[in-house]
């Protein structure tokens, strides 16, 4: 049987070249880095990965190096989100002959956010993908569908495959409550998004896990720590500190991101694809504030 999930599992980046390329032999540092902050599993790819800026074969490859470096050690969660369900079945056939289990996938925003429509989605999906367990992403709009409690509930009592609903809609809180509170047996957990910022609310409601970007992975593996042993002063002291930086990672996405992980040696450069706001030079010594008072890397 499949483990469950639990706890922190952080959506991996893609590292680039300097010149734009993937770069294969940076992922399993990405990998070792997660594992031994002691995170609960790990993510790839997904919109922290900038998976709509990558190729099918570097997607392929990418996560084949994902699987490689992670030796089996933690569960892998498989972004498999497409346009298309042809094209989710395509990324999901690649992820199982890698030995994965878990997909994740957010419906379309252009098939709308009705019962219906969302169900003739996934219905191929799951016909093809028997073996596979599932995570619906829910994300909040203009990105995602915004699909209301009862349309997710609805969903997830017709395909028994899905295992967890990441919540990711602003506030998550609320919808969070929502299904928790009305969910059937088959669905094992809710799991939190939004970076992190909003961990703790998440969790006071139920939520089972959370998948943060990776950059301050051990920060977060010590708050879902604290949190677990009842020590809520702890996980709220951390929580607290770190909240200044997503902030920031909220506007930076990806490139403080990998900013970061250059601070901390794990990546040689920043070089992104998405379109992202650019890290001037009172940004940068903005976030490495942060990052000091992080006992992260350098002080700027």
């Amino acid at each position: 049987m499949t483990a469950m999930l639990n706890g922190i599992l952080p959506v991996l980046p893609t590292p680039f070249t300097r010149d734009g390329e993937v770069d294969l032999g940076a992922m399993p540092g990405l990998v070792r880095y997660a594992i031994e902050a002691g995170v609960d599993g790990v993510v790839f790819p997904g919109f922290a990965s900038e998976v709509e800026h990558l190729q099918p074969q570097e997607r392929e490859d990418l996560l084949a190096q994902v699987v490689r470096a992670a030796e089996g050690h933690i569960p892998i969660v498989a972004g498999a989100s497409a346009e298309t369900a042809d094209q989710v079945i395509a990324h999901g056939t690649v992820a199982q002959a890698l030995g994965i289990s878990w997909l994740m996938i957010q419906p379309p925003k252009a098939i709308g956010a009705g019962f219906a429509d969302v169900a003739a989605f996934f219905e191929p999906i799951v016909n093809a993908l028997p073996e596979m367990r599932i995570i619906l992403q829910n994300a909040p709009a203009p990105r995602g569908s915004d699909l209301s409690p009862a349309t997710i509930l609805r969903i997830v009592d017709q395909f028994p495959q899905i295992a967890y609903v990441k919540e990711e809609t602003l506030p998550a809180g609320p919808a969070i409550t929502s299904i928790l509170g009305d969910k059937p047996d088959t669905l094992l957990g809710v799991i939190g998004g939004g970076g992190a910022r909003y961990i703790l609310d998440e969790y006071e409601r139920g939520a089972c896990a959370a998948m943060p970007a990776l950059e301050i992975a051990g920060e977060h593996v010590a708050l879902d720590r604290a949190w677990r042993k009842g020590d809520q002063k702890t996980a709220r002291d951390i929580y607290v500190r770190t909240l200044p930086l997503l902030t920031l990672q909220a506007v930076y996405r990806m490139r403080l991101t990998k900013h970061t992980m250059m601070r901390r040696g794990v990546l040689d450069n920043a070089v992104v694809r998405a379109p992202t706001a650019e890290l001037d030079d009172f940004a940068t010594a903005d976030i490495d504030r942060n990052l000091s008072e992080l006992g992260i890397g350098e002080t700027a």
